[in-house]
């Protein structure tokens, strides 16, 4: 007997007792017609909707492409290093690596929907989490969503070169649904979606539960969903985040971060929910021969091909 065929006798037993009836399902077998014509009230169909919870998206391609608006992205070139058309372009090849350790762990675990985070401001979660976001999509095929959910500093749609809103505090509001606050620029297959509209109160809205149910209905439609959060030290909204996300990526600065600091932001998350650590704001001095080793492999492939 089926689990939605328990639910359906459970239910009727339970008004035919209150009705002094007997229960419609007491003998009944499972019919061949469709469940649904079967479910004779609202309070069984309640039933079954809180046994079986599903959140599968009901989009498909054609409706993300369909409704996510093409924008004019006017890109901050110094920062955003995948779209100013030089491959050999200083850390870019670091964000491939970066690329290629996400994917062999993905063969180990769920990960899917990553969250970008830092112990303190301007340590360059968003430098990494945008650029993380082009490499992958440059490979073909592979659709990326990234999130600006940094309510308090936003920065991303200043790095994108686009508007702020509507976005995800909208969305969180109520206000929006999902493909109005979704954007699309020059990259193929890398969708956006912007802070939104500013407001007082961030980690409230950040916790109502509006945000799991957005990455459970558009999660479907991307092979990765990357979150640029708050900092994780001076208020609690990444922690928060991560909660819905596979899994956490921590970002440190060369010399600027404290030790001390670093630790207790990795003490804000579970030890499975860490994925790795991104040391950003190294000079070329401080890793000379993997600068040497890929100016000596260019060279040899320019030779090959001459």
């Amino acid at each position: 007997m089926s689990r939605i065929h328990e639910a359906l006798k459970k239910a009727e037993q339970e008004r035919a007792a209150t009705q002094g009836g007997q229960p419609a399902y007491a003998s009944a077998p499972v019919a061949s017609a469709p469940i649904e014509t079967e479910i004779p009230s609202p309070m069984v169909a309640a039933a079954v909707s809180a046994g079986m919870p599903s959140f599968s998206s009901p989009f498909s391609l054609d409706t993300l492409l369909a409704r996510c608006p093409q924008m004019d992205w006017r890109p901050d070139l110094s920062t955003m290093l995948f779209m100013n058309d030089d491959d050999n372009a200083r850390g870019t090849e670091e964000f491939r690596t970066l690329r290629s350790r996400l994917y062999h762990m993905r063969e180990k675990m769920t990960l899917k929907t990553l969250l970008v985070t830092s112990a303190l401001p301007k340590e360059g979660k968003s430098f990494t989490s945008s650029n993380l976001a082009q490499v992958i999509v440059r490979q073909h095929g592979r659709r990326v969503l990234l999130i600006d959910a940094d309510l308090r500093g936003p920065r991303l749609h200043l790095m994108l070169g686009t508007t702020a809103g509507p976005g995800l505090s909208d969305y969180l509001q109520g206000r929006s649904d999902e493909f109005a606050i979704m954007q699309r620029g020059p990259m193929e297959n890398m969708f956006f979606i912007p802070s939104g509209t500013g407001i007082e109160d961030p980690a409230e809205l950040i916790g109502n539960g509006r945000l799991k149910v957005l990455l459970q209905r558009v999660e479907p439609l991307f092979d990765w969903v990357i979150i640029d959060s708050p900092p994780a030290i001076p208020v609690s909204d990444a922690s928060v985040i991560s909660k819905a996300c596979d899994g956490v990526l921590m970002v440190v600065r060369s010399n600027s971060t404290p030790a001390d600091v670093a630790k207790k932001a990795r003490q804000e998350f579970p030890d499975q929910a860490l994925v790795g650590v991104v040391l950003n704001g190294t000079s070329e001095e401080a890793a000379p021969y993997a600068r040497y080793y890929y100016e000596a492999y260019e060279k040899r492939e320019s030779s090959a091909k001459s």
